[in-house]
């Protein structure tokens, strides 16, 4: 799998390259670019929007880098990426993901564990302009793809096995973004269809079926200012493995959701702190709901 990232990243940095417009972005508002999703995707931190990454409009080129940290309770996930978007109309991204499950897999030989991820993504706006298109009902629609592949390590075998999942998968998504610029109120819905485990960290489908299911997202955000905005999201996940060998309940998925601030001093940089409630994770090891603190750091051109 890291030979695959090595060699599938400078193919698309390259491609990106050479197909740059000649001015780096500047024209959006701030933060009507979004921030970095934990998939690399521009939009919330858990959700995509139709909105494509940095501050490019029409004959301009943008580009953003982030990390992402997440501590629970009894995990950790850590998060680096990069996008780059054109002419405001077309968005690839990278991302990878490293899940620290601590000692919570010590039942299972597996302590210090870590569930590793890489997610190539692409994303088309197919109509409207969140911007311009303010006073009017149609919103900004973009549709997307996310290829994921997981490195689960050690758990592997348990997974591929018993459990039946897949090590990578893809996503597809459409994506909905309203501003009312009047208001500041931007309001987004998001259709994944997907056959994630806890976002692909487990892999990919399970034995009772490896069909993509259509999964509902939402975000809500209030821009205070120019510069600062809050707002609230939630993430529906598929429940692939919940009903497998372990038996009912030991691998239940639940939604995602969170509550964050975004500050954004200038274009260059911005920052993200939210509360993010990750549901039960592997349940049967760790009963407990995991909540959390999130801060993500974002540099755009």
């Amino acid at each position: 799998m890291k030979r695959w990232h090595r060699a599938l990243a400078p193919l698309l940095v390259a491609a990106a390259t050479a197909a740059l417009p000649a001015r780096a972005g500047d024209g959006k508002l701030l933060l009507t670019g979004g921030v970095s999703t934990v998939d690399g995707a521009a939009g919330g931190g858990l959700t995509p929007w139709a909105v494509t990454a940095g501050y490019a409009t029409a004959g301009q080129w943008g580009a953003t880098a982030y990390a992402t940290t997440l501590r629970t309770q009894d995990y950790g996930l850590a998060v680096a990426g990069a996008a780059f978007s054109f002419s405001d109309r077309v968005e690839v991204s990278l991302a990878r993901q490293d899940f620290d499950t601590r000692n919570n897999l010590a039942a299972l030989g597996l302590a210090g564990l870590h569930l590793k991820q890489d997610i190539v993504g692409a994303k088309l706006r197919l109509a409207g302009d969140a911007v311009l298109d303010s006073d009017r009902l149609l919103p900004q629609l973009a549709i997307g793809v996310l290829h994921k592949r997981s490195d689960s390590g050690a758990l592997a075998p348990s997974l591929t096995g018993a459990l039946g999942a897949r090590a990578g998968g893809t996503e597809f998504y459409l994506s909905a973004t309203k501003l009312f610029l009047g208001s500041g109120v931007l309001a987004n819905v998001t259709l994944r269809a997907t056959q994630a485990n806890q976002g692909g960290l487990l892999g990919f489908g399970g034995a009772q079926g490896q069909g993509r299911r259509v999964q509902p997202e939402g975000s809500l955000a209030w821009l205070l200012n120019r510069h600062l905005a809050v707002g609230v999201e939630a993430r529906a996940k598929p429940d692939n493995l919940n009903h497998g060998v372990l038996g009912d309940g030991a691998l239940k998925e639940d939604p995602w959701f969170d509550a964050f601030v975004a500050w954004a001093p200038n274009k260059t940089v911005s920052f993200t702190l939210a509360w993010v409630d990750l549901g039960h994770i592997v349940p049967a090891l760790q009963p407990r709901r995991q909540g959390g603190a999130y801060l993500s750091v974002q540099l755009a051109l």
